[in-house]
């Protein structure tokens, strides 16, 4: 079976382990997914997410889900915007707060994977790939 999305299938991956309360869950590694995931442990998603070799050509990225003091959800709506058939794309004018600055949108852009705040920030745009609130 071939992952068309692999962004979409992590997304999913944290979305249903988040459903389940799950404290940890595997998914396969790259570059882009790392990247994410650094984002969302930096804004509080997530409690931590640590590379794990599995063979010597691969790796998984194990992530560590974080709950409330009495096993609240975190994480309460994960969703993929850009996708392999509708790129979305916004400028850096337009990228606006999500939630009401609650949530956050993480951007791919020249710089490197960047949150909706930093873009704003750093007055770049780029491809929006989720939002998560």
């Amino acid at each position: 079976m071939s992952i068309t999305d692999p962004i979409a299938d992590m997304l999913t991956r944290i979305r249903n382990a988040n459903l389940n309360r799950w404290e940890s869950l595997d998914i396969p590694s790259s570059k882009m997914k790392v990247a994410i995931l650094k984002i969302l442990k930096e804004e509080g998603f997530i409690k931590d997410y640590k590379e794990v070799p599995i063979a010597d050509y691969k790796n998984i990225v194990r992530v560590y889900l974080k709950f409330g003091p009495l096993k609240q959800q975190v994480i309460s709506r994960l969703e993929r915007v850009s996708k392999t058939s509708r790129r979305v794309y916004k400028k850096a004018k337009e990228i606006d707060k999500i939630f009401g600055g609650i949530g956050i949108a993480i951007y791919s852009t020249p710089g490197g994977v960047k949150s909706d705040r930093e873009c704003r920030k750093l007055k770049i745009g780029g491809e929006l790939l989720c939002i998560v609130y």
